[in-house]
């Protein structure tokens, strides 16, 4: 991953500091448009909103993700719950009484022996059977990554709100600064 203030797309979305994803605040608006490619105000309010647009279309992308994870994060949790429970059931002989989802708002009660194994859900219609220690181990090691990586699409999302406030300000400034540049080229307009 690049690293970009922890941002974790950054490599992934072909985009990066170099590529002109981080907008800086723009001070002196006439050398930023004196400079090469910034002809008119019209095309750098263009290349700004087409930034803008960027920024958005991954603020989408990191929201579905975060959505997603703040859903697998309390499945997991609960998961790990239920491991625990198993674990310690496993030395006695009695079965375990317990009521499973059979389809949405369905329950099926169910007598389930004594056992060292159980079966997790890997996704993409796979299933693979594992001791219960080491089922345990994936899913504590699968949260604190989820866990991680929330915190981590927190730090992006927070750093997008940033760059939206920055230019914002920014297609602000060019767009006064073209509109001063026009009323000091015909001073007409400014009396009527």
């Amino acid at each position: 991953m690049a690293a970009v203030r922890g941002f974790t797309c950054w490599a992934s979305c072909g985009m990066g500091r170099t590529d002109g994803f981080f907008l800086p605040f723009k001070e002196d608006v006439d050398s930023f448009m004196k400079q090469p490619g910034n002809e008119s105000a019209d095309v750098v309010l263009k290349k700004l909103d087409e930034q803008y647009q960027k920024y958005k279309f991954l603020e989408l992308n990191l929201a579905q993700k975060k959505r997603r994870l703040k859903g697998q994060i309390p499945k997991i949790k609960q998961t790990l719950e239920i491991l625990r429970h198993a674990q310690k059931k496993k030395e006695s002989t009695n079965p375990m009484e317990t009521r499973f989802l059979l389809a949405d708002n369905l329950y099926c009660k169910a007598s389930v022996p004594p056992t060292d194994k159980v079966c997790l859900w890997l996704g993409a219609n796979v299933m693979l059977e594992y001791d219960i220690d080491e089922a345990q181990a994936l899913l504590e090691k699968n949260l604190s990554t989820a866990t991680r990586n929330l915190d981590s699409l927190e730090e992006d999302l927070d750093f997008l709100r940033d760059q939206f406030t920055t230019t914002e300000v920014n297609m602000a400034r060019v767009y006064n600064w073209d509109v001063k540049r026009r009323n000091k080229e015909d001073p007409s307009k400014n009396k009527a």
